[in-house]
């Protein structure tokens, strides 16, 4: 394991060490790890989209709204490929939150969040997205088809 040593007044330090005991770490470390984690994730997304992910789209929308359930519920069903699976929760008598957990092509997955975030009614729509590099590519001898095992980028 690499080591390395930062500075940070006084202040910062407070506010970081104040965070840590928020977020439960058990030391500065394992929070630094977290947020350069968090970083290479965060710049990795804003590059062209390629290769495979998993990712969670949430959004909140008002369930009364013209046929707004049957549009993304259908945009759903356009691109099933892609889903894993869906959660729907009612906040309150006329909003609902989903998560939708999406697995396959960087490039599609963002291509249905932006269709479905584009929706009228749609509010507070979030794409969480975690690369995913190939780990191997076989057959299995029962079942003859080829697949691909996906993990975790870094």
């Amino acid at each position: 394991m690499d080591r390395f040593t930062i500075s940070l007044d006084a202040a910062l330090a407070r506010q970081f060490d104040q965070l840590i005991a928020t977020r439960g770490y058990s030391n500065r470390s394992e929070a630094v790890r977290d947020l350069i984690r968090g970083a290479l994730e965060s710049d990795h997304s804003r590059a062209p989209p390629a290769g495979h992910c998993v990712a969670n789209l949430s959004y909140v929308f008002n369930h009364h709204e013209r046929v707004l359930a049957e549009r993304l519920t259908s945009l759903q069903h356009d691109h099933h490929d892609l889903t894993v699976a869906a959660m729907h929760s009612h906040l309150d008598h006329d909003h609902c939150l989903e998560s939708v957990i999406l697995k396959g092509s960087t490039a599609e997955i963002r291509h249905f969040a932006d269709l479905l975030m584009a929706e009228s009614g749609v509010r507070h729509g979030k794409l969480n997205l975690i690369a995913l590099e190939e780990k191997s590519h076989h057959a299995h001898a029962e079942h003859g088809a080829e697949h691909v095992h996906f993990r975790p980028a870094r």
